[in-house]
């Protein structure tokens, strides 16, 4: 009997890796998860922001960032700009403050574009685990630790895993989608 918890494992780490990500497509409402995985440039490195600075919400608009090092305000600044996000940190002082503006038809438009290439992203991710897993089940029945019938048993069963996943992709997708939308 093949064991499949490698192939579980991974596809769960691609799915809360999927959540992460979609997590910082803005649906109109302030909330740190918006920024705190941005990657910023700092001290010759690459750093997630959650790790360099204080993230608050002041309203249901407004993001402010508090760097724990007060040199550090410029590279932040950058890496929210190039975060993709739309954002523009406006720096007060030894701090940056983000306000959001309402979504235009357009930026959502972009925004479902974005999650879509995420989706996507996730799925290929979902893919190359499937065909690991099914050439280690290959090796096997070549190695004559399983018969050819038991080969292809566990490759549909493989395929049902990876397709439970992908429908759960697909469902957190629509929700992120809906929230986008309205």
């Amino acid at each position: 009997m093949y064991n499949f918890l490698r192939l579980k494992k991974n596809l769960e780490k691609i799915k809360e890796r999927f959540q992460e990500e979609i997590v910082s497509l803005r649906t109109g409402r302030a909330t740190p998860d918006l920024v705190n995985k941005i990657m910023v440039d700092c001290y010759g490195s690459k750093d997630l922001l959650e790790h360099l600075a204080s993230i608050v919400v002041e309203d249901a608009k407004t993001i402010r960032i508090q760097p724990w090092d007060k040199s550090t305000v410029l590279s932040i600044e950058q890496g929210i700009e190039r975060s993709n996000l739309g954002l523009r940190p406006v720096i007060d002082k030894e701090s940056l403050r983000i306000s959001l503006p309402e979504l235009t038809s357009e930026r959502r438009k972009d925004l479902l574009k974005i999650l879509k290439d995420k989706l996507e992203d996730a799925k290929i991710a979902a893919r190359k685990t499937r065909d690991e897993i099914w050439s280690d089940i290959q090796s096997k029945e070549r190695e004559g630790d399983i018969t050819e019938d038991e080969k292809f048993r566990l490759k549909d069963e493989m395929q049902k895993i990876v397709d439970d996943a992908n429908g759960e992709l697909g469902r957190i997708a629509e929700k992120k989608e809906k929230e986008i939308i309205q």
